[in-house]
């Protein structure tokens, strides 16, 4: 897999988190496979690492309600956010609001204009026979949840892939100016070659040291 990164004009602190927050993305669940692997790795390299990976409820304001509170619980300036998809929307609203790092796979960039089209009866990924119900004030929610711009680029790494068969590889660099971007030449949106990518996350952490 060919990639190409791009990295920050200024790094972030050289301390590794001690608490990781994984958001992973709509219709998804802490089944991800993308969460699972990360969480393995830690695991069996960092088993002092608090993990947390919770259900995300559809409304994104209670979704952001439940990182807030997971986050306002955790040691100010140890902990660090990942997310998938709409989670790496979330994950950059947490970073802008409490100043944190954060890991981005694929991140929706304008999620409202996107799941405009998803409201209805949804079914959830890992399990059809699990249903909720995306409902049209939850694009609001999402409009409001928007940071106009990001600050402090540095706190950012993201993986992008031009195979993304969901979102537009363009939009997602342009969302993140300056940051530290991983560019596939392929893949896709869920990132089945996701072990190829997971030291260089790590690495952004400080957790491979």
């Amino acid at each position: 897999m060919a990639a190409s990164l791009h990295e920050p004009a200024g790094g972030r602190g050289a301390a590794p988190p001690t608490h990781l927050l994984y958001l992973h993305g709509f219709r998804s669940s802490p089944r991800s496979f993308k969460a699972q692997r990360l969480h393995a790795w830690l695991a069996a390299h960092r088993p002092d690492l608090v993990w947390c990976c919770p259900q995300l409820p559809p409304s994104p304001a209670a979704a952001m309600a439940l990182v807030d509170s997971v986050l306002a619980r955790w040691p100010a300036g140890r902990f660090a956010v990942a997310g998938s998809s709409l989670g790496g929307f979330y994950a950059t609203v947490a970073a802008e609001r409490h100043g944190c790092p954060a890991l981005l796979l694929n991140p929706a960039v304008d999620p409202a204009r996107d799941l405009a089209a998803q409201i209805g009866e949804q079914t959830a990924w890992h399990d059809p026979a699990e249903r909720f119900f995306f409902r049209p004030e939850y694009v609001d929610e999402l409009r409001a949840l928007t940071p106009p711009a990001i600050t402090r680029p540095g706190r950012y790494f993201a993986v992008v892939a031009k195979g993304d068969e969901l979102l537009d590889w363009r939009e997602m660099v342009a969302r993140y100016p300056g940051a530290a971007i991983r560019l596939l030449e392929g893949s896709d949106h869920a990132l089945s070659d996701f072990d190829d990518h997971l030291p260089h996350l790590l690495h952004f952490l400080h957790l491979d040291e």
